[in-house]
């Protein structure tokens, strides 16, 4: 079975809504009990105008790592995120598969771990809070150590449920 972790943000159509939406699909994927870290709520990154609010879960599954990736883009695409998509814009819901155990991967459609969660705090933040002993797979880096490199933006944890 692997641990696998996966960043979700929302800024459309109630986002506290999208992710708890997101969260109850995670819980059905999981093999064990959903871990989840406190919601952050930060600045859009790009022209996006609303805040986003952003969690981490970490669920255990047997499923491979493209199969994964197909749920969850399904998932998005259930909550009203369309397949095509300028980057950086205002979303219904983002699923992004930050690490799964200690693969690297590498191919056309998937990276892991994702290419671009060391440049967001809104990722490396709530990643802490469920994993503050986090290094990264393919560099070794501590959590401590790329939330200082991190690119600087406003965010706060929040005191929402989902």
């Amino acid at each position: 079975m692997a641990t696998v972790i996966i960043a979700l943000g929302s800024n459309l159509d109630n986002p506290l809504e999208q992710l708890t939406q997101a969260g109850r699909f995670l819980d059905e994927l999981s093999d064990l009990p959903v871990l989840r870290s406190p919601i952050y709520i930060s600045e859009p990154v790009g022209p996006s105008e609303n805040d986003f609010l952003n969690t981490v879960a970490v669920i255990e599954t047997d499923q491979s790592p493209e199969s994964l990736f197909e749920k969850l883009k399904a998932q998005e695409k259930k909550q009203g995120r369309p397949s095509r998509y300028p980057k950086w814009t205002a979303r219904t819901l983002d699923l992004d598969i930050i690490s799964y155990d200690d693969l690297v991967v590498q191919t056309d459609s998937l990276i892991i771990p994702h290419n671009e969660y060391t440049k967001r705090l809104f990722v490396l933040l709530p990643l802490k809070d469920v994993f503050p002993e986090w290094q990264d797979p393919s560099t070794a880096q501590h959590i401590d150590d790329l939330i200082a490199k991190a690119d600087k933006l406003k965010i706060s944890k929040t005191d929402l449920n989902w």
